[in-house]
């Protein structure tokens, strides 16, 4: 603790929330100080006895610290040769950027997937079956796009057939087409008439199907 209070009094250093969500919890003091250090020093020459002065740690700790964060793939280490011809290192930040990045991603996936749920909800007037919800997370997980997705049951919707297999014929329809995006959809609509379109897909009786 007197450690933070020192620190808090000689120099302010930030972090971003993003960067702390993806940092293992079980982390030591040291580690997470140093690394702080790193970040608002923005990976400039690792300088050990400047950081053990900033930190008020002493250079053992600091060198143990630093190589728990270079094992840990957190930090890496840079060298590089001026025109000069002089080596100089410097400290990557870039395996933790990656690993922020890829975590705000895995949330916004999960954010559409809520988003797509709530919407097929609201047009289904109801909650969905734990088997629906498979079915979107299937498309999802093959790659199909959400636009493609809210698209196929809009056209479901305009056509008077509220039914998940006939949303999935509709999305297998386009996939077979090789669209990724309704505008793949809408200009393929525009080279056909609409019958011929319907034709494809209003090959089952799905008016009087009873979904299970």
């Amino acid at each position: 603790m007197d450690k933070l209070i020192n620190l808090l009094q000689s120099k302010k250093l930030v972090i971003d929330s993003n960067i702390v969500k993806v940092l293992d919890k079980n982390m030591s003091l040291n580690e997470f100080l140093v690394l702080l250090y790193i970040l608002n020093d923005e990976g400039q020459n690792f300088d050990i006895n400047k950081i053990s002065r900033e930190l008020n740690i002493n250079n053992d700790d600091v060198m143990n610290a630093f190589n728990n964060l270079l094992n840990k793939n957190l930090i890496k280490m840079n060298t590089i040769k001026d025109k000069y011809g002089i080596i100089n290192e410097s400290i990557s930040l870039d395996n933790l950027y990656h690993l922020a990045i890829s975590n705000l991603t895995e949330v916004e996936k999960d954010k559409e997937k809520d988003n797509i749920y709530a919407i097929f909800q609201q047009e289904f007037s109801g909650n969905l079956s734990p088997t629906e919800y498979e079915l979107i997370n299937g498309w999802l997980n093959t790659g199909i796009s959400e636009e493609l997705i809210i698209g196929a049951l809009k056209e479901a919707i305009f056509n008077g057939v509220k039914s998940f297999r006939y949303i999935d014929r509709i999305l297998y329809e386009w996939q077979k087409k090789g669209f990724t995006s309704m505008d793949d959809v809408n200009k393929d609509l525009k080279n056909k008439p609409k019958e011929s379109y319907n034709d494809e897909i209003f090959d089952y009786d799905w008016l009087n199907d009873d979904e299970e």
